[in-house]
């Protein structure tokens, strides 16, 4: 019987890893109620500490990615699971709004960092030449799989339970986590004496020695040098829109507009946890087919299909229909982050492979970006008119535009790829 190859044993690892830190950042929805209960907190103001954990996630991304050529894959996820510990576990002992925006804000922001934009990039292009779209595609749906499993089940916890247990349930995965990681991560196929999986040669690289490079240095001259490319600007631009469409307001908000229309918590939990399902299908499906299609032309489909899908929304629940939220919950769902691998590809096809993990850390700054707009400017919209409808059709609109940036990006040969 043909030998597992390790690359999926770190492909696994870092999947399980994706899955503990995103479902850290998307719990944030279900404990929006609970806060305002507790605490007297208003909406706008819980809204921002989530709207500053999404920001900091994003733009912490980059950074990340100097830090693992420094210091090693292995070492910098040992740390930001460490910090996302720390930070759950101060959660138990929070009493004031700027404790929630230093906790859920600042340091799970920036725990979460690594995971949710670097760390995809990094282990495809270090461990994968051969199915390199898939395997990025597999590990960008691990977002949505820690959805699929876990909401549903810390709503009920907190529906019968309190939100302190359901904050312990994923303080003690992360923790778990922490063992798998020093156990069977490795940060480059040499490390276990093995060539990429699909490089047909013997020959084992050496991974490229870094030093006395500045992280921050490093970074900013990535920025720097995106900044005079027509691209970045296409890129980011539309992964600002993606940001404000996704995390920032279906993630931050779906289940608390579900509720205002009656739905109870945890069937509205479970709606999220039902696109959890389709983006797993629709993001590993997306990663195939970037290995064969052109990206831009997947991502114009992507973000007007999602527009259309988030302008429908608000009809859905007026309707009071769950057919309906079910429908719009496979249709969105199937589109979540799809847009994920073919926009790596094109980072990939423009700034070539050793620069794509740090170019794609600043695209993923500005998703975070938007993902904060939406966040934080939901809660105002709800507070102002008393429903987030606007919200929702803001957000379609500006995905109509998404789909008309990414038309502008210019086509790269194949070679470069």
């Amino acid at each position: 019987m043909k030998k597992l190859h390790y690359s999926w044993v770190v492909l696994a690892v870092t999947f399980i890893a994706i899955i503990v830190a995103g479902i850290i950042r998307s719990s944030s929805g279900i404990f929006i109620d609970p806060f305002e209960t507790e605490f007297g907190w208003d909406r706008p103001s819980i809204s921002f500490a989530f709207a500053v954990g999404l920001v900091l996630y994003g733009f912490s991304g980059p950074f990340m990615a100097a830090f693992v050529d420094i210091f090693g894959l292995k070492k910098m996820m040992l740390y930001s699971m460490s910090i996302l510990i720390v930070g759950l576990g101060l959660t138990f002992v929070m009493t004031s709004k700027w404790q929630l925006i230093l906790i859920w804000g600042v340091m799970l922001g920036i725990g979460s960092g690594l995971f949710l934009t670097v760390l995809s990039t990094q282990v495809a292009n270090r461990w994968f030449v051969k199915r390199r779209g898939l395997a990025l595609g597999i590990l960008t749906a691990a977002t949505a799989t820690g959805q699929l499993i876990l909401l549903p089940v810390l709503a009920s916890i907190v529906d019968n339970y309190s939100w302190r247990a359901a904050i312990g349930l994923i303080f003690v995965l992360a923790i778990a986590m922490i063992f798998l990681i020093s156990i069977f991560m490795k940060s480059w196929p040499k490390d276990v004496g093995i060539t990429p999986y699909g490089n047909e040669s013997l020959i084992i690289e050496e991974p490229p020695i870094v030093v006395n490079r500045n992280p921050f240095k490093v970074a900013i001259a990535s920025l720097l040098e995106g900044l005079r490319v027509k691209e970045f600007w296409l890129l980011a631009g539309s992964f600002f829109i993606c940001g404000l469409s996704t995390s920032g307001l279906i993630g931050t908000h779906f289940i608390s507009y579900c509720v205002s229309f009656g739905i109870p918590l945890v069937t509205a939990a479970a709606m999220l946890s039902f696109m959890g399902v389709f983006d797993l299908i629709g993001t590993t499906i997306s990663g195939w087919l970037s290995d064969r299609f052109d990206n831009r032309w997947l991502l114009f489909w992507y973000y007007l299909l999602r527009g259309i899908s988030l302008v429908f929304l608000p009809f859905a629940l007026a309707q009071g229909s769950y057919t309906w939220l079910v429908i719009f919950s496979i249709f969105y769902g199937l589109d979540w982050i799809a847009t994920v691998p073919p926009t790596v590809g094109l980072a990939r096809q423009t700034f070539g492979i050793q620069k794509s993990a740090m170019m794609y850390g600043w695209i993923t700054a500005a998703h975070q970006v938007g993902a904060g707009v939406a966040a934080f400017s939901g809660g105002v919209i709800y507070k102002v008119f008393g429903s987030y409808m606007w919200a929702f059709l803001l957000a379609g609109g500006f995905c109509l535009l998404g789909s008309l940036f990414v038309i502008l990006i210019k086509k790269q040969p194949s070679a470069s790829v």
